[in-house]
C-alpha cells in the first residue's frame, strides 16, 4: 500500500464517523508567539482546549505538517543518524471537542489499525497512565487485544500536558513490536527501534491551576496523533522510515545528482539528512517562513546548513537542494497544495541560500581542519568554545553542524563555553530591547502569571467606534504601570503587522494617556500610568478614545497594502506572496517572495496602478466573522501574519483586492490619497521589502525632496563658484608657468643692429593669454622686440611687442613686423607700435616663419 493511499484511507475511515476533514494548519504558527513552529496536530484546536475558541463542528480529522527542531521536541540530532526521527513529518489524528471520548477513541483506532489495515494483533501493545483504570478496562472491553498487552506506565509516558497549567488529562498509546519475539513487554518504551509508538490517544479531562492541582474539565475532549512516517514503515514492512515510498524517490534523486549509490553507511546517513531537510525547508518555504538569521528564519538556516554540509560528503559542492523540491513536490503537493503553488519562488529560495553559504562553507572547513588538527597535535580531546562561537558567529556553522564535523574527528566540543559566549552575546540583545522598553515607558515584566479566568472577552468596537463607552471589568497593578481591562474598547492592538491605537481613557471629565496596549487571551490589556490605580475601580464607566488622526495614518497604509499586494502579483507574477508587514502612521513596509530586484519601470507600473485604484473610488466590503469556508469559496487571498479561524474577517476594494484581514481600513480607496514607494530592497534570499507612504506621507515625502532639492542647488551654487575659483587660480597657476617659459626665450636674445631680438614658439591656450606673454617680455626687457607664435585651435596665433624706449625713437613699430610674419603663415594682423597681433591659417609654417623674423625685424629697423 502506498504512502497516499494510507493516508487516504484514514481520511475516509474517519469521514465515514462523521468527522470533518480539516486542512493542516500553517506549519508557521503566525498567531503563536509560544511556537517556532508547528509541533503537533492539536495546535490548531490549542483555543478550544483553553476553552477560548470553539467550531462548528465537535468531530475533526486532518494530516498535520509538524517541525520539531528546538526545545524538548528537538529530534535534529538524532535525524539521518537513525531510521525514525525528522524535523519534518507528518501527524495524522482525529479530534473530540465535548463528543465522544475514550471508549470511541480506543474502539476506532483498534479498528482501523487490524481490521482496515491489518496490523498483526500479536504485535501491538495499548499503554495507559498508571491510575486510568477506566482505560484500560475499555481496552479489554471493545477490542480484542492480548490483555497482557495493555501495559501501565506513569506521568513521563503516559499523560499529557499543554503546559505547566491548563488542559491536561492521562493518554493511551499504541506501540507495535516488531522484534523475533512479539511477546517482548520489556521493549515497550524503552527506546527501541524494534518497538515503536504508532498511535497515541490523549484524554484531555482535566485542568491544572497555577499550584499544580487537577480539576476536572466542563467537557471532555480527544486529541490523537499518529506518525505518519512511522506508520508507512511498518504498513510497508520496512525497517526504516527511509526507505518506504515517503522517502526514496527523495533519496533515489539524490544519489541520481552525486553520482553515488545508497549502499555505504556514511553515504546513507547523509542521503537521508539531506532528504529529511530539503522535506523541511520546503513545507516551511510554502507556509511563508524564509531562511534569516533570528527565529525560525535561523533555525531554517541552520537546517539548510547542515544539509550543505552533508552534501559535500556526497561531493555536492555546488547547490543542489532547489532541484530536489520538484520531488516533494510531486509527493506532497497533493495534500498540500501551498507547495505546488509557491513551487518557483522556495527553488529560488532555497538555491540563493545554497549559493550565499557555499560562499563561507569552504572557508569554514578549512578553519575547522585547522582548528581540530591543531588540537590533535596537541592530544586535546575538546575543541573549545571560543573556536566553536568562532565558526559559528564568522562563517554561520550552528552548533550542531560543528559537533557533527568534530565527532568524524574523533573530537567533542566544549557547548558549555560556546554557551557562555552565546549568552553574553544574548545579554547584550536583551539590554539594548530593555532599554528600548523603558525609553517607551513600558513595564517588560512578564504578563504569563495573570488569572484571566473570570473576565470575558474585550469587544472589539474599533471596526465601527473611535469613542466607546466602556466599564471597567478589573484593574491590576503591575511593575509601574497599571493594567486595566474593559468590557468593550475601540482600541486596536498591534496584531498582523498594524500596530497599536493610540488614545485615551476618559473618567469624569479627566483623560488619562494610554501608554500601551497588550492582547492576552482575547483581553485587551490598557496600560496607564500606575500613579492613577486609586481613580479607577471595577464597575467604574469610562470613555475609551482612540487618536483618531493617528488611525486614519495608520487606515491608510494598511488598506493600501492591500491594493500593492494585487499590484505586485499582476505586474510580477502570481507566485508573489506577502511575507511580512509593518504598517504604522508615518509609513509602511511590505515584505514579499520574489528573486530578483524590481526594475525601475516595475516601481513605476506598480506604483501606477495602485494609484488607479485609488482613484478608482473603491468601496470597502469588510466581511466580518463569516465562516473560513465561505470565505475561500469568495477567493479570498490569505494575508501573512493573521489567524485564521472558522470565522475569519475579509477586506475586499471593489473589484481589485480580496484578502483575509483583521486590521482597520478606510471606507473607501480615494481615501488613502495617494501612494508612493520610497524604496525596495532585499530582506533574505528570495524575499524582497518594498518601503512606501500615503497620504499626508506623501505630501511630507514631496516636502522632504524639496527642501533636499533646493539644498542641493544652493550647493551646486556654491560649487560652481568653487569650481570658477578653481579654474581661475588654474589658469593662472598655468600661465605662471608658461611665463617661466619667457625666461628661457629672453636668456638667448638674437642682436640685430644693437636691438634684441626675442623669439619663440610658445604654448597658449588663448590670443589673450598670447599677449600676456609678451607684456611680460616688454615689463622684462630693454631696447627689445619680442615675437611669439603659438598654435591655437589649429590655427596660428602671433603677437609682437616693442619696448617703449624703441617706440619713443620711432625705431620699430610693433603692426608693421606682425604683418609680415602674418603673410608667411597665410594670414594677417596689425596693432599699435607697442603691441601688434595677426593670425594665420597654415600651421605647418610656423617654424619656417619664425626662421624669417631675424630679416623681417633687420628690414624694418633700416627701414
Amino acid at each position: 500500500m502506498t504512502s497516499k493511499e494510507i493516508r487516504k484511507q484514514f481520511f475516509e475511515y474517519f469521514e465515514k464517523k462523521k468527522h470533518k476533514i480539516v486542512p493542516s494548519a500553517p506549519v508557521v504558527p503566525f498567531d503563536d508567539p509560544t511556537l517556532l513552529f508547528t509541533n503537533a496536530g492539536m495546535n490548531q484546536f490549542k483555543d478550544v482546549f483553553l476553552g477560548q475558541g470553539k467550531r462548528d463542528y465537535t468531530r475533526a480529522a486532518d494530516t498535520q505538517k509538524c517541525i520539531r527542531v528546538s526545545g524538548k521536541h528537538n529530534d535534529l540530532e538524532e535525524v539521518g543518524h537513525d531510521t525514525y526521527h525528522h524535523t519534518f513529518f507528518e501527524m495524522l489524528g482525529n479530534w473530540s471537542f465535548g463528543d465522544y471520548y475514550k471508549k470511541e477513541a480506543i474502539e476506532w483506532a483498534w479498528d482501523l489499525l487490524t481490521n482496515v489495515w491489518g496490523l498483526p494483533k500479536e504485535r501491538l501493545y495499548a499503554t495507559v497512565y498508571k491510575t486510568d483504570d477506566e482505560a484500560l478496562e475499555l481496552w479489554k472491553e471493545v477490542t480484542d487485544i492480548k490483555h497482557d498487552h495493555i501495559l501501565k506506565f506513569a506521568e513521563k509516558d503516559n499523560f499529557w500536558e499543554m503546559g505547566e497549567t491548563g488542559p491536561c488529562g492521562p493518554c493511551s498509546e499504541i506501540h507495535i513490536n516488531l522484534g523475533d519475539n512479539p511477546d517482548d513487554a520489556s521493549l515497550v518504551n524503552a527506546d527501541s527501534p524494534e518497538c515503536i509508538e504508532i498511535w497515541n490517544l490523549v484524554f484531555i479531562q482535566y485542568n491544572r491551576d497555577s499550584e499544580g492541582t487537577l480539576h476536572d474539565l466542563p467537557k471532555k475532549h480527544i486529541d490523537t496523533g499518529m506518525g505518519f512516517e512511522r506508520l508507512c514503515a511498518v504498513m510497508q514492512g520496512k525497517k526504516s522510515n527511509y526507505d518506504t515510498d515517503v522517502f526514496m524517490p527523495l533519496i533515489n534523486r539524490i544519489a541520481e545528482i552525486s553520482g553515488r549509490p545508497y549502499q555505504a553507511e556514511k553515504d546513507q546517513i547523509a542521503m537521508r539528512v539531506i532528504a529529511d531537510h530539503v522535506r523541511t525547508l520546503t513545507v516551511a518555504i510554502a507556509d511563508g517562513a524564509a531562511p534569516g538569521n533570528e527565529g525560525r528564519s535561523y533555525v531554517l538556516r541552520r537546517i539548510l546548513r547542515r544539509a550543505a554540509r552533508y552534501g559535500r560528503e556526497l561531493n555536492l559542492n555546488e547547490p543542489f537542494m532547489f532541484k530536489l523540491v520538484d520531488v516533494v513536490a510531486g509527493q506532497l503537493g497533493d495534500v498540500f497544495p501551498e507547495i505546488a503553488e509557491r513551487l518557483d519562488n522556495i527553488k529560488n529560495i532555497i538555491r540563493g541560500e545554497e549559493e550565499s553559504f557555499n560562499a563561507t562553507l569552504d572557508r569554514g572547513i578549512e578553519l575547522f581542519e585547522k582548528i581540530s588538527s591543531e588540537a590533535v597535535a596537541a592530544g586535546q580531546k575538546i575543541i573549545s568554545g571560543e573556536d566553536v562561537f568562532k565558526l559559528y558567529d564568522t562563517f554561520g556553522f550552528p552548533l550542531d553542524l560543528t559537533a557533527v564535523m568534530a565527532r568524524e574527528k574523533g573530537l567533542a566540543i566544549d557547548e558549555s563555553g560556546f554557551n557562555t559566549l552565546m549568552d553574553e552575546q544574548k545579554d547584550r540583545a536583551r539590554k539594548s530591547t530593555k532599554e528600548k522598553l523603558a525609553a517607551a515607558g513600558l513595564d517588560s515584566e512578564s504578563f504569563d502569571d495573570l488569572d484571566l479566568s473570570g473576565i470575558p472577552d474585550t469587544e472589539f468596537t474599533g471596526y465601527t467606534e473611535t469613542i466607546t463607552p466602556a466599564k471597567i471589568l478589573w484593574t491590576e497593578e503591575r511593575g509601574e504601570s497599571m493594567l486595566v481591562f474593559l468590557d468593550k474598547s475601540p482600541f486596536y492592538v498591534e496584531s498582523g503587522g498594524q500596530v497599536s491605537d493610540k488614545g485615551q481613557l476618559v473618567k469624569d471629565g479627566k483623560m488619562y494617556d494610554i501608554e500601551g496596549l497588550m492582547k492576552i487571551d482575547g483581553k485587551t490589556v490598557h496600560i496607564i500610568e500606575k500613579s492613577y490605580i486609586d481613580e479607577f475601580n471595577s464597575g467604574d464607566e469610562v470613555i475609551a478614545e482612540i487618536d483618531e488622526e493617528y488611525r486614519n495614518h495608520i487606515r491608510r497604509n494598511h488598506s493600501v497594502t492591500h491594493l500593492l499586494h494585487t499590484a505586485l502579483r499582476s505586474v510580477l507574477g502570481a507566485h508573489v506572496q506577502q511575507a511580512g508587514s509593518y504598517v504604522g502612521p508615518e509609513r509602511l513596509r511590505f515584505d514579499f517572495t520574489h528573486f530578483e530586484k524590481l526594475s525601475a519601470e516595475q516601481i513605476e507600473e506598480i506604483e501606477s496602478a495602485v494609484n488607479l485604484q485609488i482613484r478608482r473610488n473603491l468601496e470597502l466590503n469588510h466581511y466580518r466573522a463569516i465562516p473560513f469556508d465561505e470565505a475561500k469559496k469568495m477567493g479570498a487571498l490569505m494575508f501573512f501574519g493573521d489567524k485564521y479561524g472558522d470565522a475569519v474577517n475579509v477586506v475586499q476594494f471593489g473589484d481589485y483586492s480580496m484578502e483575509f484581514c483583521g486590521g482597520t481600513h478606510v471606507g473607501n480607496s480615494s481615501e488613502i490619497g495617494m501612494f508612493k514607494i520610497i524604496s525596495e530592497s532585499s530582506v533574505a534570499a528570495g524575499v524582497r521589502r518594498i518601503e512606501a507612504v500615503t497620504g499626508a506621507g506623501v505630501e511630507e515625502y514631496i516636502h522632504d525632496l524639496q527642501s533636499e532639492i533646493l539644498t542641493a542647488k544652493e550647493k551646486i551654487a556654491r560649487l560652481a563658484d568653487e569650481k570658477k575659483k578653481l579654474e581661475k587660480e588654474i589658469n593662472e597657476l598655468k600661465l605662471r608657468e608658461k611665463l617661466g617659459g619667457i625666461d628661457k626665450i629672453m636668456e638667448e636674445p638674437v642682436d640685430i643692429s644693437g636691438v634684441s631680438l626675442f623669439k619663440g614658439r610658445v604654448e597658449a591656450s588663448s590670443m589673450d593669454e598670447l599677449k600676456s606673454m609678451g607684456d611680460e617680455i616688454r615689463e622684462k626687457g630693454k631696447n627689445a622686440i619680442g615675437l611669439l607664435i603659438s598654435e591655437l585651435n589649429e590655427k596660428v596665433g602671433i603677437v609682437c611687442v616693442v619696448t617703449d624706449d624703441l617706440v619713443e625713437k620711432k625705431i620699430a613699430a610693433a603692426g608693421k613686423i606682425v604683418g609680415d610674419v602674418a603673410r608667411l603663415v597665410g594670414g594677417g594682423g596689425g596693432g599699435r607700435p607697442h603691441m601688434a597681433t595677426a593670425g594665420g591659417k597654415d600651421i605647418s609654417k610656423i617654424d619656417e616663419a619664425l626662421g624669417q623674423v631675424d630679416g623681417i625685424v633687420e628690414k624694418h629697423l633700416k627701414a
